[in-house]
Parts: structure tokens; C-alpha cells; sequence
């Protein structure tokens, strides 16, 4: 299966650079503006599926057995994803690129620091890295800080919105609040209201995009006020016009971050109170590790159900609100989106039975113990990878830099010198090693983002940048 898809990219030619385009003064100049990216490469991607169902039609992508069908559809290649392929070698690769080769290439808020997701979304959209443009007179006005721009103009909220959250039941899912928001925006959908008024379908991409960026501008408000609103109180904190998309995020979410023991004792609680809403999670750790953790989130592949959700709602010519609404629904299933969760509990488990100054000996009877009462050990294994996670990787490699004595994080290092070798000896594991779950409820919980129940709605976020810029 996993060389018809790669068979199938072959057919298509990866569209050529962007265009420059001619500015004033006839200075050459390249496209810093989202949309005019898009319009410059649609109709060669519309001409490249027609051409691409002409040759390739009749072709089979493989057969499908009947454990495939009963196992809900497991390996069968049912849809074109181009945003992303999870290769069983070196993980998941964003348009061709690996893991790796984005953290070296695409743009960050600050020199030598984690990529910010909007370089990564005019990646997924338009098939290019972005890159800045040395002929411009200020050249730190960059394609990804376009984006940025694009997404800050976009980002307010209706009052509606916030209406609908406050009203709702003050036991209701993190997850659920997230569905009610996104659905109460669709009365706002531009796709919804020029299909009514007869578009042309060559033209669906353009209400589609403007849907897709107004949501994906809009969702880091909603999670912040989603996060206020069940663990804070509900006093909302304002955008930070200097923050880029995900650090926002973690700004208007506020709490006490990393604030340490003696101050919360030596200001009270009402002093504590009051400094959660002015300083927001607004340490400059968290903010990269909520760049990161965006980044690294955002795709993987169109097999997972809330990609597949998303997709197969599109394909009604539902609009992004009610496709993008029905994979979160899927997200929301403990058999998605809850991993890292799980991973935590049983991770306090551990910290619980053999405590912080465990032996790597200890840690093996554990691990031994765990497997032979019929339980499994979270956050290891993969249905397609054969090495380690390059998510884990890149996730393990920040936590080393920013909280080497974090006991969590001495836990998951330990983890990982063991586990795989005694998986290897059981004889039943393809994949024993670790997974993206098995370190990013750690980052969280080391900033103080300590609500299980949202670590959810944060990937939900993220998933948004991949199964929109499907259209």
C-alpha cells in the first residue's frame, strides 16, 4: 500500500516555484501575499488532476483484504493527501521534507529558535518553502510573516462566539466547546454563501481559502478563551499585536506558567490571581514550545480519522467549519486524540510506584512487570514507522535545552533507554520505539499547562493548518 501512494505522487509533477512578479519600477519581486500564491498555482493544479485522472485512472492503487475492511479501512489508500506521507524510515515528510529539515529551514520568531507554524502553512498550501525576499528594501518582511499579518487581520473573534461558549453547560468537554465554537463561525462561511449564489466550481477554491484562513486566524483565541473559561475563571486575556499565531496562543491562555513556589507564597492568592491574567503563558520556553508543538502536529498524512473526517465531509461540499467541526469530533475519541494523555497517567504511575531516583534496573522490572499483567507501555510503537518518531526527537532534543533536571522529562529519557530493548525481546512489536505521545504531554506539564482535558483542543489547533490546506 505504501508504494501505491508513493506510485500516485509520482504521477503528478510537484509544481514549479513560485512566480516572481513584476512590482513597481519594474523591481522583481516574489509573492509574499497567501492567496496570490494560491491563484498563481491553481489552474496548474487543475489541469494536473485532469490529466492525472486521464493517465492514471484505470490504475489500481492495491487490493483491499477483508481484515483491511473490518479493521476500519487500515492501509488501504482511499483518498489523494498531498500535504503530507508518513515514511516508515524517517516519519512524517511535509511536502518532501522531513522533520528535521524543517526545523533547519523554515522561518522562526527569533534566531536559532523553533519553526512558527505559519511557515509551515504556506508550505502545506502552496508547496514551497518560504523564503524571504532579498530584493525588497526591508528583506525581514518575509512570506511567513505575511502570514502572520494575514492571520492577526483575521483573528477577531464575533461576540457571538463567546455567547455560546458561556452559555454552555460549565461541565461540557474542552473538545466539545471547541465543536460549538467552530460551528457558531459557519453562519460567517463565504464558501456556504457563494455556493447558494451559483460559483462556478473552478472558483470553490477561492470562498474555500477565504473560510480556511478565517478559521485557522480564529482558533488560538477560541482555544485561549475556551482554556479561560473552564480553568481560569473566564477572564479573558487580549491578543498580543508582537506575537506571532501559536505564541498568541499561549499568551491569551494565561495561568501561572512557571512561576515558582516562594513567590506564589510571598504575593497570596490574590496577588497570584491577578498576576495569571497579566503575564499570560508568556515565558519565552513556553512560547517556543508552543511554536514547536504546532508545528509538528499539523499533518500526518489523510488515513488518521480526524484527516479522513475532514476530507470525506469536504467532499460533500460541506464548508470548512462543518468539515473541519467533523474531525474534531474524531479527534476527540480516546483512540486519537488522548495519547499523550494516557501516556501521562501511566508516566505518574511509575513516578508513584519505584519514585524520581529510579535505576535503570528498577526501571526494567517495571517495564517487564507492566507488559506481563496484559497492559501495554504508552507512547511506544507506531502502525507505520520503523525507527524512532523524528517528533519525539525533536521534542526530546528541546526538552534537553530547556528543562534537563525536569523529573518527567529524566523519566522519559530513562524510558527510552529501556523499553525498546525489552519490546525487541517480547517478539510481538514491529515498532518499539517511541512516538510524538510519549513526550509532548511532558513539555505541557513542565509550563505549567497542567488541564489534560485541553491537551486535546491544543492538536486540534495544530490539525487545523493539514486537513485545511486540503481545501
Amino acid at each position: 500500500m505504501r508504494s501505491a501512494k508513493r506510485l500516485l505522487q509520482q504521477c503528478r509533477p510537484l509544481g514549479t516555484q513560485l512566480e516572481e512578479v513584476v512590482g513597481l519600477g519594474g523591481v522583481r519581486t516574489m509573492i509574499t501575499d497567501l492567496k496570490a500564491a494560491m491563484a498563481a498555482k491553481i489552474p496548474k493544479e487543475q489541469e494536473r488532476l485532469r490529466e492525472l485522472r486521464k493517465e492514471c485512472g484505470p490504475k489500481a492503487l492495491g487490493a483491499c483484504t477483508v481484515e483491511q475492511a473490518i479493521g476500519g479501512m487500515r492501509g488501504i489508500p482511499a483518498m489523494l493527501w498531498e500535504t503530507s506521507l508518513l515514511d516508515p524510515e524517517e516519519g512524517i515528510r511535509f511536502r518532501g521534507h522531513t522533520i528535521p529539515e524543517l526545523e533547519e529551514k523554515l522561518p522562526s520568531a527569533k534566531e536559532g529558535g523553533e519553526p512558527i507554524p505559519e511557515g509551515l502553512l504556506w508550505l502545506l498550501m502552496t508547496g514551497e518553502m518560504p523564503t524571504v525576499d532579498q530584493a525588497k528594501a526591508m528583506p525581514t518582511v518575509d512570506q511567513a510573516k505575511a502570514v502572520t499579518e494575514l492571520l492577526r487581520e483575521r483573528s477577531k473573534v464575533p461576540d457571538h462566539v463567546f455567547k455560546v461558549l458561556r452559555d454552555l453547560h460549565p461541565n461540557t468537554h474542552p473538545m466539545t466547546q471547541l465543536c460549538q465554537a467552530v460551528l457558531a463561525l459557519q453562519v460567517d462561511s463565504k464558501f456556504a454563501a457563494d455556493y447558494r449564489a451559483g460559483i462556478h466550481k473552478s472558483k470553490y477554491w477561492e470562498p474555500v481559502f477565504e473560510d480556511s484562513i478565517n478559521l485557522i486566524a480564529k482558533l488560538p483565541t477560541i482555544a485561549a478563551a475556551i482554556y479561560r473559561n473552564t480553568y481560569k475563571g473566564g477572564e479573558l486575556i487580549e491578543a498580543d499585536p508582537k506575537l506571532d499565531w501559536a505564541a498568541n496562543l499561549s499568551h491569551m491562555m494565561g495561568g501561572f506558567g512557571r512561576v515558582s513556589s516562594r513567590t506564589l507564597n510571598k504575593i497570596g492568592v490574590d496577588g497570584a490571581a491577578n498576576l495569571s491574567h497579566m503575564m499570560g503563558y508568556d515565558d519565552e520556553g513556553c512560547l517556543e514550545m508552543m511554536r514547536l508543538y504546532q508545528t509538528i502536529h499539523a499533518d500526518h498524512e489523510g488515513g488518521n480519522v480526524s484527516a479522513h473526517a475532514t476530507h470525506l465531509v469536504g467532499s460533500a461540499l460541506s464548508d470548512p467549519y462543518l468539515s473541519f467541526t467533523a474531525g474534531m469530533t474524531g479527534l476527540a475519541g480516546p483512540l486519537h486524540g488522548l495519547a499523550n494523555q494516557e501516556v501521562l497517567r501511566w508516566l505518574n504511575e511509575v513516578r508513584a510506584e519505584v519514585g524520581d531516583n529510579v535505576t535503570k534496573e528498577q526501571m526494567k522490572e517495571f517495564v517487564w512487570a507492566t507488559l506481563k499483567s496484559g497492559k501495554v507501555v504508552p507512547g511506544f510503537g507506531h502502525a507505520v514507522l520503523r525507527k524512532t518518531d523524528p517528533r519525539y526527537t525533536c521534542q526530546a532534543g528541546f526538552a534537553a535545552r530547556n528543562m534537563p533536571d525536569y523529573p518527567l522529562y529524566k523519566l522519559v529519557a530513562l524510558l527510552y533507554d529501556v523499553v525498546p530493548d525489552i519490546l525487541i525481546q517480547t517478539g510481538k512489536v514491529k515498532n518499539p520505539w517511541p512516538n510524538v505521545d510519549a513526550h509532548s504531554g511532558v513539555l505541557l506539564q513542565y509550563y505549567g499547562i497542567t488541564e489534560e482535558n485541553f491537551y486535546t483542543v491544543l492538536f486540534g489547533v495544530s490539525r487545523a493548518l493539514g486537513v485545511l490546506s486540503q481545501g
